[in-house]
């Protein structure tokens, strides 16, 4: 089940990476825990100001939607993850 998730997780994000890459970001999936999706952003992304609100306003409406189980999806951080 875990895989499925996941592969559906990555295939969302896959569509809706184009919204990121036009503001010359992107995102990557890190994995998915107790219905939490962690992701990375990357290039403009990664410093900008809005990225939380991004990741709430965007990907993670997305994904509760598309993709069954997932509850919050969180930035990851290796320190505090």
């Amino acid at each position: 089940m875990k895989d499925d998730s996941e592969k559906l997780i990555i295939a969302t994000l896959d569509k809706i990476r184009h919204f990121l890459q036009r503001d010359g970001g992107d995102v990557e999936f890190v994995s998915f825990e107790d219905g939490v999706v962690f992701v990375k952003l990357h290039g403009a992304c990664a410093d900008c100001a809005y990225a939380d609100n991004d990741i709430k306003d965007l990907v993670e409406v997305i994904l509760q939607e598309e993709v069954p189980g997932v509850t919050e999806v969180r930035l990851y951080n290796p320190e505090n993850k």
